[in-house]
């Protein structure tokens, strides 16, 4: 999830964790809560919680928690499933009617009745607002919201979306009280009502306190009596601390490979620690403003992909923690194919660089700057980049270096194309590969990089979007990929693991820890 301008920090090791049947989603939740309350550490920040305005990981984290959607995704599986909806269906064979009952009794931690009417102002409110750092850009097709009667909700869509259901079963599908909130602006006290499992009881700069919402009617089963997120604010080394002073239960988005060997390896305390593995679908993409006049040049880029030796980085930069990616829709997420491995291969060529840049009559050094940014995507970013550059410069065909840039400072430059080369991640919104897709390539894409391509937006994407049947869309996301294996917009570098450190009387985080990126307060538990 980021989305757009709020690329995300890379979880947990070596700065790595971004898009899933049975398990915590099978039954109906309850009041629950009968276990110990919990304290999880981690190194982002929760930047909102108004869900009009959150459009990164740790707000996510909040809303999956504190608010409920119409459907969700359960653990382990990528097809949304019924949440605060009896059943949801499209109602035409086009795809552009989308149809939702409501469970019976559902109500907001505050006592109030959830209805069809604040299903309808929670979308109305997204879209009217359209904050900047807000989820509305997910929503480009929808039309109109109705609410014919106080269970009944009717998404129409100006064109065809197979992945409609995915996109509200996400953050940006969060329901608001229409009683508590404002239908033009944010809410400002950092308070949050929802009908979620869990109640937010207070928020502050270093820590967020819930609690379990006894009035819930959900999928989820409550595992404990509440949550306490502590904010690390980046600093990797507190938050270990945290961990091993026993000020934290478990440790998520943060520490790094050397962080773990250390907590691993230390006998001063009396408990010991688990490291806890999970999926992920979190990538991460070298970036090429194509209006630059070195990047720009498409042999050039061409030689950074002959160059780049992602067993390299994995190996050295992260020990690991991430896999080599070769194209822009990750491993486990449907239509995946290989594209840039095909076309570029694994290992280094300086011969085939060399042709590359010969083709753009280029004879000496490219002088080329990477740009990076120390902590938004993870501890080992800058690290990454100086590898990177280090690569490049080793084939003795360019003159590479790397400079970082404090993240707003970084956003702001990357609009106004001050760079050439630079890095994004990306946490999927829903595990689609629409979501590794749509939002990377047209006019306003989330990678600011001045490409266009009229096959992908006005053909490709959207043969894509119209198909309901998700696995007939693997030809189509193929021959897309294969057009930016070719033009090079960006070029894929990793694929995250996902992980937690937890202490060894903490349980139930490989529950939350999958493609899908809900993180699930619910799961954990301590024995």
């Amino acid at each position: 999830m980021n989305m757009r301008n709020q690329w995300p920090v890379l979880p947990i090791v070596a700065g790595l964790a971004s898009g899933l049947l049975t398990g915590c989603g099978s039954q109906e939740g309850g009041s629950g809560g009968s276990g110990s309350s919990v304290v999880m550490g981690m190194s982002d920040d929760v930047l909102a919680t108004d869900p009009a305005s959150g459009y990164d990981p740790g707000s996510w984290l909040l809303f999956n928690n504190v608010f409920q959607s119409l459907l969700s995704f359960p653990e382990g599986g990528t097809e949304p499933q019924p949440e605060a909806a009896k059943q949801c269906t499209f109602t035409d064979t086009g795809t552009r009617v989308y149809k939702c009952t409501l469970k019976e009794g559902l109500k907001f931690s505050n006592g109030d009745a959830l209805t069809s009417k604040d299903v309808k102002f929670s979308f109305d409110r997204t879209l009217r607002i359209h904050d900047d750092a807000g989820p509305a850009i997910m929503f480009p097709m929808l039309d109109e919201v109705q609410a014919p009667d106080a269970e009944t909700v009717i998404f129409k869509l100006k064109y065809a979306d197979a992945t409609f259901p995915s996109k509200i079963a996400s953050g940006a599908g969060s329901i608001v009280d229409h009683q508590q909130y404002s239908a033009t602006g944010l809410r400002k006290d950092d308070e949050a009502v929802g009908s979620g499992p869990y109640k937010l009881d207070s928020f502050s700069k270093d820590e967020a306190v819930f609690s379990v919402n006894s009035g819930y009617k959900g999928t989820a089963e409550v595992k404990n009596s509440g949550m306490t997120l502590k904010f690390f604010h980046g600093d990797q080394a507190a938050l270990k601390n945290g961990l091993l002073n026993d000020k934290v239960d478990f440790a998520y988005r943060g520490l790094t490979a050397d962080d773990i060997a250390d907590i691993d390896n230390d006998t001063s305390t009396g408990k010991g620690v688990d490291l806890v593995e999970g999926t992920s679908a979190e990538v991460q993409h070298l970036v090429f403003n194509m209006s630059d006049p070195v990047a720009g040049k498409l042999g050039v880029r061409k030689a950074i992909a002959y160059l780049l030796d992602r067993d390299a980085l994995v190996d050295q930069v992260y020990e690991n923690t991430a896999t080599p990616l070769y194209s822009i829709i990750p491993a486990g997420i449907a239509g995946h194919s290989t594209a840039f491995f095909d076309t570029y291969g694994a290992r280094p060529s300086k011969t085939k660089a060399e042709a590359a840049l010969h083709s753009e009559g280029i004879t000496g050094k490219v002088k080329l700057t990477l740009w990076s940014t120390p902590s938004r995507y993870g501890p080992s970013t800058d690290a990454e980049f100086a590898a990177i550059a280090k690569q490049l410069n080793a084939s003795g065909l360019f003159d590479a270096t790397v400079k970082s840039v404090a993240f707003d400072q970084y956003e702001k430059d990357i609009a106004a194309g001050k760079y050439g080369v630079y890095v994004k991640g990306w946490v999927p919104d829903y595990p689609d590969p629409d979501n590794f897709t749509a939002p990377f390539f047209g006019k306003g894409n989330v990678l600011s990089n001045n490409y266009t391509n009229n096959t992908i937006t006005s053909d490709l994407i959207p043969k894509t979007a119209a198909e309901s049947d998700r696995s007939a869309t693997d030809k189509t996301y193929g021959e897309l990929q294969d057009v930016v294996a070719q033009q090079l917009p960006v070029i894929p570098i990793w694929q995250a693991k996902q992980y937690a450190v937890v202490r060894d009387n903490v349980y139930g985080l490989e529950y939350c820890l999958d493609a899908s990126t809900v993180f699930r307060f619910w799961e954990i538990h301590k024995g």
